[in-house]
């Protein structure tokens, strides 16, 4: 008698790395149940599922603005199910019940067991830790925490995901060992905060002890932390830093601002001096670390003074890598109970790119002194002619890349090679093979 074929799922993620390792999971138990799975695929599914964002406005529009297209295919039966999961619904789950009734069933961020039960799948408790990766098969992140215990004026993170929960030690061993099983060469640490990584388990900061094993792993050629906190940073981490030469010398730090009346208001832990001191001591400890920050503009008071602040901050710590966000009001939070959001849109827009303007003359300044240089480059794909890599100064997707035309010789995805750059664009360098 022939079995009937499982059917299709195709899971769609929004929002950032940390929601990509969820969904990695959540492939990893479906596909180990029969079931054939997709990621963020244009092909037919008869089930999907939209893990979603909820961290700002705009990502709570789009996971929302996904949810009404795959609404119109529910409705007209070109898909059988439709499930959502994630930051939105976590958050909003009632109203989204309410106001999207179609799809349907909603879950939180931490219910993927339930998830796969209603998908019609069995949860397998022995493939914790197991991914169906959806990177380049070279690189993977590792996420060590969920949630978070500061109290940042305006974030949300942890009115969706709770207070801070480590991951143990030997657990993240083992996900990187299975991780390098699979052919990935650069792990990523990701977590909403790293810094505070070991307090509730280990009560004490314990990133340092961590870095330290997972640099051991054998095949792990690079390993890369992003999403540290600036106050009371772990100091043990950088002296593991200068010793383990796989632990990537790049850094992602966000520290938002820097007047200390802003840094006040938003609730950060951290003065502005203490704020100079900290980068100074990274600068001094390890020169060619790459430094990467997140800063935010228009947070209700920041007046021009505090602003001129921020920009003379930027043109000093010359920041290799650095975004902006603009001030998004958010319900519940510090800050939308105890100030108004009273700086028009406008200005804070004006404020992002006068900033991002400074930052393109920094970046264009550190890409021109590199040429002439060779680094160590990892190629992540082919485009027309041209390969492109990054450096350990890198991280895929948000940072600078390396473009290599390599007619005589194949380069492998995945492979490492010495590169030496030829030229240098604002947030590019163009190289060749050495």
């Amino acid at each position: 008698m022939k079995t009937k074929a499982l059917k299709t799922v195709n899971i769609i993620t929004l929002g950032c790395s940390k929601n990509l390792v969820d969904s990695e999971s959540l492939l990893r138990q479906l596909e180990s149940n029969g079931y054939k799975v997709l990621h963020d695929s244009n092909q037919p599914a008869e089930i999907v599922v939209i893990n979603t964002c909820g961290f700002i406005n705009d990502a709570k529009q789009e996971s929302i603005e996904t949810i009404l297209q795959f609404e119109n295919l529910r409705k007209s039966k070109k898909i059988e199910k439709l499930f959502v999961f994630g930051c939105l619904s976590e958050r909003y789950k009632e109203e989204l019940e309410t106001e999207i009734p179609v799809v349907d069933q909603y879950f939180g961020v931490y219910n993927i067991k339930e998830l796969v039960e209603s998908i019609g799948a069995h949860y397998k408790n022995e493939l914790v830790g197991e991914r169906h990766l959806t990177t380049p098969k070279h690189y993977a992140y590792l996420k060590i925490s969920e949630g978070c215990d500061r109290t940042c004026s305006f974030c949300a993170i942890p009115l969706i995901k709770g207070k801070h929960k480590s991951r143990p030690i030997e657990e993240l061993v083992s996900e990187s060992k299975f991780l390098i099983s699979k052919g990935v060469k650069e792990i990523i640490l990701i977590a909403q905060d790293l810094s505070y990584y070991g307090i509730d388990l280990y009560k004490k900061f314990a990133l340092a002890e961590l870095i330290d094993k997972l640099s051991d792993l054998k095949g792990l050629k690079w390993l890369r932390l992003h999403y540290t906190f600036p106050a009371k940073f772990p100091m043990d981490v950088i002296d593991i830093m200068k010793s383990k030469t796989n632990i990537c010398k790049y850094l992602d730090i966000p520290v938002q601002h820097i007047s200390d009346k802003l840094l006040q208001n938003m609730r950060r832990g951290i003065t502005k001096q203490q704020t100079y001191d900290l980068i100074d001591f990274f600068r001094k400890e390890i020169p060619d670390m790459t430094l990467r920050t997140t800063l935010l503009v228009g947070h209700p008071g920041e007046t021009d003074e505090d602003f001129n602040e921020l920009i003379e901050f930027v043109r000093y710590a010359k920041f290799e890598r650095l975004g902006v966000f603009t001030y998004s009001e958010e319900e519940n939070t510090y800050s939308a109970k105890h100030f108004k959001d009273d700086i028009p849109f406008s200005i804070k827009q004006a404020r992002m790119d006068e900033i991002m303007e400074v930052q393109r003359e920094i970046s264009n300044s550190l890409n021109t002194n590199k040429i002439g240089k060779v680094f160590k480059v990892i190629i992540d794909r082919k485009e027309g002619d041209y390969y492109v890599g990054r450096t350990e100064y890198d991280s895929p997707d948000v940072d600078n890349e390396v473009i290599i035309k390599s007619e005589k010789k194949k380069l492998r995805l995945g492979n490492f090679y010495k590169v030496k750059i030829t030229g240098a664009e604002d947030f590019d360098l163009i190289g060749e093979l050495n």
